[in-house]
């Protein structure tokens, strides 16, 4: 995805979050990948959330922006919760992907994440 397209799907959705009620603090990615800081309120679940961002989201991109082939989301999403004092951190890193990913790639960056936290995929 190139930048012009990716900034465009991050304003794209943090409007539209907002029109639903959504808390997204953030959202930026690179070439193949999002990251979003959300806070949900007491009746919200991600999957909804992801649901209704990714949907919508997909719709929009094919509509109004330019691609080689239709653009998708992947099927999966990968979401883990983060403590309020760790939101600064999370929301800097997510600040800093392009920075970030001149030096690992997000592949490399999963690996190690599940590793290090013991997840199962």
């Amino acid at each position: 995805m190139s930048i012009e397209n990716k900034n465009a799907i991050c304003g794209h959705i943090k409007s539209y979050a907002q029109s639903k009620g959504i808390h997204l603090i953030n959202i930026n990615g690179w070439h193949d990948h999002l990251y979003c800081l959300v806070s949900m309120s007491a009746d919200q679940n991600i999957a909804t959330i992801m649901n209704l961002i990714k949907g919508e989201s997909s719709f929009w991109a094919n509509r109004n922006l330019t691609w080689r082939e239709k653009f998708g989301w992947q099927n999966d999403y990968f979401a883990v919760s983060v403590s309020q004092s760790h939101a600064d951190a999370v929301n800097k890193y997510i600040d800093r992907q392009e920075e970030h990913h001149r030096r690992k790639t997000f592949q490399e960056e999963y690996n190690e994440f599940i590793q290090k936290y013991g997840f199962k995929e």
